[in-house]
C-alpha cells in the first residue's frame, strides 16, 4: 500500500477524564493522506468520545490533536443534529460548502442583475463542475434511502435524520472524512453502495464501525483501543484478525513465563522475610516489577454460551396468507409459511418494505388486513426490538436483570447465576454493580439483549439486535444463536452476521412480494446476480470513481535478473521457515527470562512481516515464470 507520507491529523497523548477514572489517557497515533482507517473496540472503551475529541467536538483532558489546515474535514456524529423544520433538499442545499456558497453568489447576482459578479459567480460555477449539484444531491440521498426530498427534517426518524446527516457529509467531498457508525439504519443496498463508494474514492477515513464485511473492504488499516492503550495494525480486518491472535499468543506465552517465574519468586519471599538484605534488594525490585508487568494481562477467553430453551411441541408458528397495506402501499399479499424445528430465518429487503411490520404480526401486536397467524401452545417468544431501550437510569446492571431470574438453565443442565451470565456477555463483576446511567449506547443495548435471553424463550425475534454492539459482543451473539435450539426470526443490516447465523431468507423484492430463499445473504446475492447477469448498475463518475486495472496482453519469460532473485527467494524463505520454527519452539520449550521472551517474540515477528512480504513477490514471479 503506497501513501504520500502528508500528515492529515495526528493526536499525541490524548485523554479522557471522567472524574473517578479516566476513560483513556496516552494515546498517540497518526493519520496519513490516502489511509482508511478503522477505529474498533469494547463497548463502553471510549470510541465515540475520541472520534469527538478529534473532530473538535469535544476537549481533550490533556495532550494535542492537530489536523492539517489546508484541508476540509467532514464528521458524521453517531446521533446526529439536523436544523429543523425546513426540507430534507435545503438541510444538505443550503450547508456552507464552497459549491453552495457559489451557487448562493450566482442566486445574488441574478437578484441584482450584477453582470460582473454574476460573470465571476459564472466561473466559479464552472471550475467547480457544480451546475449538475442538485442532480447529484438527490442522487445521493436516493442511493441511501430517502426518495421524499420536500419532507420536513423535524418529522423525519432517527434512522433517516442520519441517512441526510450521511447524505451531508458526502456530497461535501472533504478531504478527511470521521465516520462514527456510518452503516447504521442503512438497508444491505445501501450498505453495498457505500462500501464501493468509500473504498474506491480517494478520500482519507477514519470511521467506527461493526459491520466486520465493510470494515474488510473499506480499512487498509486498524486501530484498536483496548486496555486503556492503542493497538496499531497495517492492514484490512482481515489481516487484523491474525495480527492480533499473534500478538495475544506472544503475550500468553510471556506471561506463563511470568507467572512461573512470579510464583517462584513469590515462595522466595515469604520464605526470606528477616534476610532481605542489601544484597538482595535486586530480588525485591525484580519481583516488584514482575508484578506491574503481570497485573494489568487479561487473557481474552473464548466463550460458549448455550441456553436451555423449553421443548417446542409439534406445531409452532402457522401463517396463512396474510396480506398488510397501510393506505395505498401495500407491504405483502397471500404470504404463507409454517415454522419448523430449528429455523433460522433472516429477513432482507430494503427499508420501509415491512420487516419490521411483518415480525409484530407474527406477536399479535398488529394485526394483518387478511389472513391468519396461528401459534403452538409450547412457543415461548422472545422479542428484541430497535426501540425496545426502556432502563431506569438509577437501577444498577445486576437489579435490572435480577428482576427477570435469578439463575439461567444452560444447555447442559448446569444453573449460571444472573451474574455469571453478565460476565458471559461482557459485564464483569465491577461493571455489574454500576448503575445503568454510566453505561455507554452499546452497553445498554446489549443489556437489553441480554434481558431478553434471560426469559429462556424458545422461539427468538429480533429486530437490528446488531445495531451499536461491538465485535467482541456480536461474537458472544453470534456463538449462542448458532448453539440455540429454538427458532429465529431476525432482521439485520449486518451481511456477516445474517451469513453466519441464517440458513435461509425471507426476502422482501418489492410490490408486495416476500420470496422464500433457501440459503444466506451471500448466497442470495450471488443467485440474484445469476439470474440477471445482462443488468449492471450504471456507473456514477462523480461519486464512484471507476477503477481502471491494466493487464498485459503478452506474456513474457522472466529475465536473468529475476531468475535470479527468484531463485535467492527460495532460499530466503526456506532459511526463514527454518528459523521461524526454531524460535517457536524455544518460547514453548525452556524457561527464558522476560528479556528473553521479549526479544524473540519480536524476532519472531519481523520474520513473519518479512516473509509475507518475499512470498508475494515468489507468488508474482513465479506466475511470469508458468
Amino acid at each position: 500500500m503506497y501513501f504520500c507520507g502528508m500528515n492529515y491529523l495526528s493526536a499525541e497523548n490524548v485523554g479522557r477524564d471522567l472524574g473517578e477514572r479516566w476513560l483513556f489517557k496516552g494515546l498517540t497515533f497518526g493519520i496519513l493522506q490516502g489511509e482508511k482507517v478503522a477505529l474498533i473496540g469494547a463497548n463502553g472503551s471510549g470510541k465515540t468520545t475520541l472520534l469527538k475529541i478529534l473532530s473538535g467536538e469535544t476537549e481533550t483532558d490533556g495532550g494535542e490533536v492537530n489536523i492539517r489546515k489546508d484541508i476540509r474535514t467532514g464528521y458524521l456524529e453517531q446521533e446526529p443534529i439536523l436544523d429543523q423544520n425546513i426540507t430534507v433538499l435545503d438541510a444538505i442545499f443550503y450547508a456552507e460548502n464552497e459549491i453552495t456558497l457559489a451557487l448562493k453568489n450566482y442566486e445574488q447576482a441574478v437578484l441584482k442583475d450584477d453582470q460582473e459578479m454574476l460573470g465571476t459567480a459564472i466561473e466559479t460555477l464552472d471550475n467547480l463542475n457544480a451546475w449538475d449539484y442538485e442532480a447529484r444531491v438527490k442522487q445521493i440521498l436516493g442511493k441511501l434511502g430517502i426518495q421524499d426530498f420536500e419532507q420536513k427534517t423535524n418529522s423525519l426518524s432517527g434512522g433517516q435524520r442520519k441517512r441526510v446527516a450521511l447524505a451531508k457529509v458526502l456530497i461535501d467531498q472533504p478531504d478527511f472524512l470521521i465516520l462514527d457508525e456510518p452503516t447504521n439504519h442503512l438497508d444491505l443496498d445501501a450498505i453495498e453502495w457505500l462500501e464501493g463508494y468509500l473504498s474506491s474514492s480517494n478520500i482519507t477515513l477514519l470511521l467506527v464501525t461493526h459491520d466486520r464485511y465493510f470494515l474488510d473492504k473499506v480499512s487498509n488499516r486498524i486501530l484498536e483501543l483496548a486496555d486503556n492503550q492503542i493497538y496499531k495494525y497495517s492492514g484490512n480486518y482481515a489481516y487484523f484478525l491474525e495480527k492480533k491472535a499473534e500478538r495475544l499468543q506472544i503475550e500468553a506465552v510471556v506471561e506463563g513465563k511470568n507467572q512461573l517465574l512470579l510464583k517462584k519468586e513469590l515462595e522466595w519471599m515469604r520464605r526470606q522475610p528477616k534476610a532481605r538484605t542489601t544484597k538482595a534488594q535486586y530480588r525485591i525490585d525484580a519481583f516488584n516489577d514482575l508484578k506491574d508487568k503481570t497485573k494489568g494481562f487479561r487473557v481474552e477467553e473464548k466463550v460458549e454460551l448455550s441456553m436451555r430453551t423449553e421443548r417446542l411441541g409439534k406445531k409452532i408458528i402457522e401463517i396463512d396468507y396474510i396480506t398488510k397495506s397501510f393506505g395505498e402501499k401495500r407491504l405483502f399479499k397471500d404470504f404463507s409459511y409454517t415454522f419448523k424445528r430449528g429455523d433460522k430465518i433472516g429477513l432482507a429487503g430494503k427499508n420501509g418494505v415491512g420487516k419490521s411490520t411483518l415480525l409484530e404480526i407474527i406477536q399479535g401486536i398488529q394485526k394483518p388486513d387478511s389472513g391468519k397467524i396461528s401459534k403452538g401452545e409450547t412457543v415461548k417468544i422472545g422479542y428484541y426490538s430497535q426501540s425496545g431501550l426502556s432502563f431506569d437510569e438509577n437501577q444498577k446492571v445486576i437489579e435490572s436483570v435480577r428482576e427477570i431470574a435469578e439463575f439461567v438453565k444452560l444447555g447442559d443442565g448446569r444453573e449460571l447465576s444472573i451474574s455469571g451470565l453478565l460476565s458471559l456477555f461482557l459485564f464483569p463483576p465491577k461493571v455489574q454493580h454500576n448503575y445503568i446511567s454510566k453505561l455507554s449506547g452499546g452497553e445498554k443495548r446489549r443489556l437489553q439483549l441480554l434481558k431478553v435471553l434471560a426469559e429462556s424463550p424458545n422461539f427468538l425475534i429480533l429486530d437490528e439486535p446488531t445495531n451499536d454492539l461491538d465485535i467482541e459482543t456480536l461474537n458472544v451473539l453470534e456463538e449462542f444463536l448458532e448453539n440455540y435450539g429454538g427458532c429465529v426470526l431476525v432482521v439485520s443490516h449486518d451481511r456477516y452476521f445474517m451469513d453466519k447465523i441464517v440458513d435461509h431468507l425471507f426476502v422482501f423484492e418489492g410490490d408486495a412480494v416476500i420470496k422464500d430463499f433457501p440459503g444466506n445473504y451471500t448466497q442470495y446475492r450471488l443467485w440474484k446476480n445469476e439470474q440477471k447477469p445482462e443488468i449492471k448498475e450504471s456507473k456514477e463518475a462523480v461519486f464512484v470513481p471507476e477503477v481502471k486495472k491494466t493487464v498485459s496482453e503478452n506474456k513474457r519469460k522472466l529475465s536473468f535478473k529475476e531468475l535470479k532473485e527468484f531463485e535467492d527467494l527460495n532460499r530466503l524463505i526456506e532459511k526463514s521457515e527454518k528459523r521461524k520454527a526454531e524460535i517457536e519452539q524455544l518460547m514453548a520449550g525452556e524457561m527464558l527470562d522476560y528479556a528473553e521472551i521479549t526479544k524473540l517474540g519480536q524476532e519472531l515477528q519481523e520474520i513473519k512481516d518479512n516473509l509475507e512480504i518475499t512470498e508475494m513477490r515468489w507468488l508474482e514471479l513465479s506466475e511470469i515464470a508458468g
